[in-house]
């Protein structure tokens, strides 16, 4: 057995985005500290925030490389900024609003080393405030009616029934490892979503360029939830309604996209149109309608899909 000295640790760039919110940010670094792991970069992008966090970052992982954006370039460009700047053979962009436990990144470097076709790989989530419950084990396919989709295992309690590294549609975007090698040939995250909707769109690049995306039980993290954002925030609504469209747009071919905009014309539309009507929602209708529009203003959104 070839001795623990010896073993081969690739460098691996830790990229995370702070917006206003630098606190949850220092709770991720502080997990970090807490993990075995010898040869890592990490790599926070602060996306324009009203105060500085260098020094409370700084103050608590005093190696982290912190990137100042002068603009908010959203989630997809955040990462973006922060991985030009990596050296890593592989990348792990992870949310702010997470935290690592002991063997996350070796699990995830055992998939890489296993299947030399896995471009992304995300682990098994668990929301961290109800530990022991499954967020996320692998993604279901975004239905080409609906555009919608679910996460395999989301709310269950974990009782070892998702333990399998396997094949997924999607890596979840909250963490994701991509190698530098797959990454050279796909390019960076497609930064017109600017938040939510860009995982996907990424991994379908992958699948494009012949990569698998793969879910790996054997890493766990913890996931607080919407600490940026929001859960029911109208910023949430107007993105998810504008980048539900355009990833549809995007990556789903004649005549199945014909399907989906009838869909959402004749169902979606005036369903959640009277739900904010009697709910009271104008603020929340007024971005569903905003992110519609969009849709109808950016005619040709550089689409992928072959019509």
């Amino acid at each position: 057995m070839q001795p623990e000295s010896n073993t081969y640790y690739p460098l691996v760039s830790i990229i995370t985005v702070n917006y206003n919110n630098a606190r949850v940010t220092v709770e991720l670094m502080a997990s970090l500290n807490r993990i075995s792991y010898p040869n890592l970069e990490v790599i926070v992008v602060d996306n324009a925030s009203a105060e500085s966090p260098v020094a409370v970052i700084k103050n608590e992982y005093p190696s982290a490389i912190v990137i100042e954006s002068k603009d908010n370039l959203g989630f997809a460009g955040g990462n973006n900024l922060g991985i030009k700047a990596a050296r890593g053979e592989y990348l792990f962009l992870v949310n702010n609003d997470t935290e690592f436990t002991e063997g996350l990144i070796e699990g995830l470097l055992e998939v890489f080393a296993k299947h030399p076709d896995a471009g992304v790989v995300s682990p098994k989530f668990h929301y961290f405030f109800q530990k022991g419950t499954i967020e996320y084990a692998g993604y279901k396919a975004v239905d080409t009616l609906t555009g919608r989709n679910s996460m395999i295992g989301c709310r269950e309690q974990d009782k070892g029934q998702y333990d399998a590294i396997s094949e997924t549609h999607y890596a979840h975007g909250g963490a994701m490892m991509v190698s530098a090698g797959a990454l050279a040939k796909v390019g960076l995250m497609p930064e017109v979503y600017f938040l939510y909707y860009e995982e996907f769109d990424w991994c379908e690049q992958f699948k494009r360029q012949g990569y698998k995306i793969y879910y790996q039980y054997k890493s766990l993290i913890y996931h607080k939830e919407s600490m940026t954002t929001g859960k029911n925030s109208p910023l949430k609504t107007y993105y998810i309604t504008r980048n539900r469209i355009l990833f549809m747009r995007r990556n789903v071919k004649l005549p199945a996209r014909m399907f989906f905009m009838l869909y959402f014309i004749f169902l979606t539309i005036p369903k959640n149109t009277v739900q904010f009507l009697l709910k009271r929602e104008s603020v929340h209708m007024n971005a569903f309608w905003k992110g519609i529009f969009w849709n109808l203003k950016h005619p040709k959104p550089d689409n992928l899909c072959v019509a």
